[in-house]
């Protein structure tokens, strides 16, 4: 159905379930503070209590300067440890070297067979029906699920960004510098992203699209290339 094609990929590894959690945690904390903060105002507007001799209430001063402090804690932990997960590196089995080019990826499997291919952008005749318009390439990066992967980011020009939201990955690609990104899918799939740096006039015509297999199917895909 067309009407799918306007949603969101669900989340496809660990990392990305993770943020998915801390950002529903976050919205619920905001809610609350909204619906507290409407009432009050509600409750003032409506009520005629006043009283012109009182000049302190340190227990509602104290509620009120504890009460926000509580509140960040609560967001700044789950936070951490979020930011933690996303740096931390689990030994992995296989390393794929990403490199942006003005406007075009290039990928690198340097670890078992020396595979070097480009990955540029499908044109909008060569689509087939089931495809999707300004996503698809004419190389898919392949990679195997539940196994611990490591990419490496570098650009020939300007600065890109590697980018796939469904797996929680986004990394800089930086000319004269090489970035590290873990990664680890938790299941296959066809999974969509796009440069995200603004890197010049193709900048929206640089996608990137990663076909996620099992180990047998990737190490057979490795024999033929």
């Amino acid at each position: 159905m067309k009407w799918l094609n306007f949603m969101f990929q669900d989340p496809s590894s660990p990392m990305m379930e993770q943020l998915v959690k801390l950002h529903d945690h976050i919205m619920m904390i905001l809610i609350m503070i909204t619906m507290l903060v409407m009432y009050m105002m509600y409750s003032i507007l409506i009520n005629k209590m006043i009283n012109r001799f009182m000049i302190e209430g340190q227990m509602i001063e104290f509620i009120w300067t504890i009460t926000p402090a509580l509140m960040l804690i609560l967001i700044a932990m789950p936070s951490l440890k979020a930011l933690y997960l996303i740096e931390e590196s689990n030994k992995p089995m296989l390393t794929i070297k990403a490199i942006g080019h003005q406007w075009y990826w290039s990928y690198e499997y340097s670890d078992l067979n020396k595979i070097d291919m480009d990955s540029y952008m499908k044109p909008t005749q060569e689509l087939l029906i089931n495809e999707l318009r300004l996503m698809e390439t004419d190389f898919q990066m392949m990679i195997p699920f539940n196994t611990p992967i490591r990419i490496l980011t570098s650009s020939l020009d300007v600065i890109h960004s590697w980018t796939i939201q469904s797996l929680g990955i986004k990394i800089d690609a930086s000319p004269g510098r090489i970035n590290q990104a873990n990664l680890y899918i938790s299941k296959p799939g066809l999974y969509y992203g796009q440069c995200s740096e603004i890197c010049g006039a193709n900048h929206s015509f640089m996608p990137i699209m990663a076909e996620v297999i099992n180990m047998n199917s990737f190490m057979n895909w490795l024999i033929k290339n």
